[in-house]
């Protein structure tokens, strides 16, 4: 059923348009989406032809939110604590950035020891 799921995900985010801002051709503004809100706008009123508006239907399924490609969650590991309440058959581990070699190199062999996937290696 998960993957069913995470198919349906991927299709349903094909489909979804890139929400930009409505006067997104200007050259000082960035491509980031404000919602429209002038009195007039096309945008806004959600008029054929005109560009979408975010709407719950693009979401994705509440089943596979927040899961990755392969339907495992993540969780960022900063210790050997953290690796603890990794669930090695529905998790897989990230190890933070601010992590140093030396607390890197010890979380990565207590994962291997009890099997668990670590992203970034």
């Amino acid at each position: 059923m998960n993957k069913e799921l995470l198919e349906l995900r991927s299709k349903i985010k094909k489909k979804k348009p890139k929400f930009k801002r409505q006067e997104h051709k200007r050259k000082g503004l960035k491509d980031v989406y404000r919602r429209p809100r002038g009195i007039r706008s096309k945008i806004r009123m959600r008029l054929k032809g005109k560009s979408r508006l975010p709407s719950p239907g693009y979401g994705s399924p509440s089943e596979v939110k927040g899961l990755n490609r392969n339907g495992l969650r993540e969780v960022i590991v900063f210790n050997r604590k953290d690796l603890e309440k990794v669930n090695p058959d529905s998790d897989i581990a990230v190890i933070s950035g601010t992590v140093g070699m030396k607390k890197r190199i010890e979380i990565l062999e207590l994962a291997q020891k009890s099997n668990i996937k670590v992203q970034n290696k």
